[in-house]
């Protein structure tokens, strides 16, 4: 059996540029996006260290990009507050991928078509490295958090609803 050369994802010749080390993870899709959660189950990871990419828009017009933990919802009060924003409000799906070049479930931090402000929940500085999307369905890849952080000019806060 020939080995299949894995194909690179925007995101992943943004980290090879940047020699930013990461390790990539596929899994399975079938008609529609797996959630979060059971992406970190076939990935055999923590949910807790597998992240997804939200984006809002602010009440000033802004858009901002929140990384959170695939088990936890995003508090939009806390998010505002983070950014300095009256409010925001999650981006409808269907202006995802004119705005970011991601579809709903393949959206990453990395490689978006502008940088906008990213924070990333704070219990991602709790995990060696964290998941995020690899900019498709069905791709992950797995970065130190710092590295991530840096990468993207982003930050850290309490974005996360408590249960």
């Amino acid at each position: 059996m020939s080995k299949q050369k894995e194909e690179k994802t925007n995101v992943m010749r943004v980290l090879d540029q940047k020699r930013v080390p990461y390790t990539s993870h596929a899994y399975p899709v079938g008609d529609a996006a797996p959630d979060g959660v059971t992406v970190a189950q076939m990935l055999g990871q923590d949910p807790a260290a597998v992240f997804k990419t939200l984006v809002a828009k602010g009440a000033s017009g802004g858009y901002y990009v929140f990384d959170i933990p695939v088990e936890a919802t995003l508090d939009l009060k806390k998010a505002a507050k983070a950014v300095g924003e009256k409010s925001v409000a999650m981006l409808p799906a269907k202006e995802l991928l004119p705005l970011t070049g991601y579809v709903h479930g393949g959206c990453s931090p990395v490689g978006m078509k502008k940088r906008f402000p990213t924070l990333f929940h704070q219990s991602c500085l709790e995990h060696e490295t964290i998941c995020v999307s690899a900019g498709k369905v069905g791709l992950q890849v797995e970065v130190r958090p710092n590295h991530l952080i840096a990468l993207v000019g982003g930050g850290t806060a309490d974005l996360i609803a408590e249960e």
